[in-house]
């Protein structure tokens, strides 16, 4: 593919993008390897630099552009080689018309720079929330340990505070490592830290989705103990499997829920562990480094919607705690009303609950209990919080 080829193939890639983020479609990820599995004849360096270009402008772009010849045209004014490829050649965009309407460089939408700002998050913050996400892997130490790994991965490096966590250059191969080293960001590492994983405790994992956490708690629990990994979702729940098999993972069991009938199949559970996390359904606006589009997709209902799930698994939450036991809440939201504003709500509604200190190698004191942020943590931005069941 020529340059212009590329520049052509980014604007057909962004126009279906937008329409999916107007749709709720599929992923930017999936949208383009459809594009190049349609297209054989795209070598690697190719794919590469389209996708690239693709990203490029995603990021580029706060607000949703109309069409992906505006959102081109928007990083074609940052770049003149882009700019040069607008030739009107074969395979290639038309030229730039000195009039042409082109989309606005931004953060994010402006309705959602207003509850940032309101969720206490300066410029500098909200800025972080688009660069570009590192490749941080947890080593699995029921296979192995992070000094056989790092005897491996010799560029490996060690994240501070986090003894089973790698920072990997962008693009290791890690097909090697499979059931040894999971992909995860260090901040959702750090989270899970807060259920305080101990060997022979019942935990239940109550939007376990494909279990990286779960995964997580059975090697924080030596394989020693229950957990029981719950979802609504059969198709994302079932991926764990595989994933349990190959980690090694034994004591993790899969319980299916049919979404307004949980609390039926909840209900042998009552009062029996030890921990419920909470991993809530969320805006994912602390993801942003990995999925740039998702700003396009978030309106002020779908906040809401959100909103309502993390009330009701809260509440699906609070009776399986054993009198003692703990609730670890956690979003992958830096919004309030996702994150501080919901323990609020679930504290005084529920007499004799009480939120704990925690202390987590990352996070800052955030309502009752802790925020990550890209900007001061150089993770993806979680709110967690630990809340203790009356006796």
């Amino acid at each position: 593919m020529t340059p212009a080829a590329r520049t052509q193939a980014a604007i057909e890639l962004l126009d279906a993008i937008v329409a999916a983020a107007v749709d709720n479609g599929a992923a930017a990820d999936t949208l383009i390897a459809r594009y190049f599995a349609q297209r054989r004849y795209a070598g690697s360096k190719d794919r590469r630099a389209v996708r690239e270009l693709v990203y490029a402008a995603i990021r580029l772009l706060g607000e949703r552009p109309d069409n992906g010849r505006a959102a081109m045209v928007a990083l074609a004014k940052t770049d003149p080689a882009i700019a040069a490829t607008f030739d009107g050649s074969t395979h290639a965009p038309a030229p730039i018309a000195a009039d042409e309407a082109t989309a606005v460089p931004g953060i994010a939408p402006a309705w959602l720079l207003e509850r940032l700002s309101a969720s206490d998050l300066d410029a500098g913050e909200q800025a972080a929330l688009n660069g570009r996400a590192p490749l941080d892997v947890r080593v699995n130490t029921l296979l192995t340990s992070p000094e056989a790994i790092a005897a491996e991965l010799p560029d490996a490096q060690p994240i501070t505070g986090l003894a089973d966590a790698l920072r990997l250059p962008a693009g290791t191969d890690l097909t090697p490592f499979a059931g040894r080293l999971e992909v995860q960001d260090a901040g959702s590492q750090a989270v899970t830290r807060a259920a305080a994983a101990e060997p022979g405790q019942t935990i239940v994992d109550l939007c376990a989705g494909a279990g990286g956490k779960s995964l997580a708690l059975a090697a924080a629990m030596r394989n020693d103990g229950r957990i029981i990994a719950s979802d609504v979702d059969r198709a994302r729940l079932r991926r764990l499997e595989p994933r349990a098999a190959a980690a090694g993972a034994t004591i993790i069991e899969q319980l299916l829920l049919d979404a307004g009938r949980e609390t039926d199949a909840l209900a042998p559970l009552r009062a029996v562990a030890d921990t419920v996390l909470i991993d809530a359904p969320c805006s994912g606006t602390g993801t942003w480094r990995r999925n740039p589009e998702a700003r396009w997709r978030l309106t002020p209902a779908r906040i809401d919607r959100f909103a309502a799930m993390q009330r009701h698994v809260l509440m699906l939450g609070a009776p399986i705690v054993k009198p003692g036991g703990a609730l670890v809440y956690i979003v992958c939201s830096l919004l309030d009303a996702e994150g501080r504003d919901q323990v609020d709500a679930f504290l005084a509604v529920h007499p004799g609950w009480q939120a704990e200190p925690l202390t987590l190698p990352l996070g800052r004191a955030h309502g009752q209990g802790l925020r990550l942020t890209p900007g001061h943590d150089g993770s993806d931005g979680f709110f967690v919080a630990r809340l203790r069941a009356p006796c």
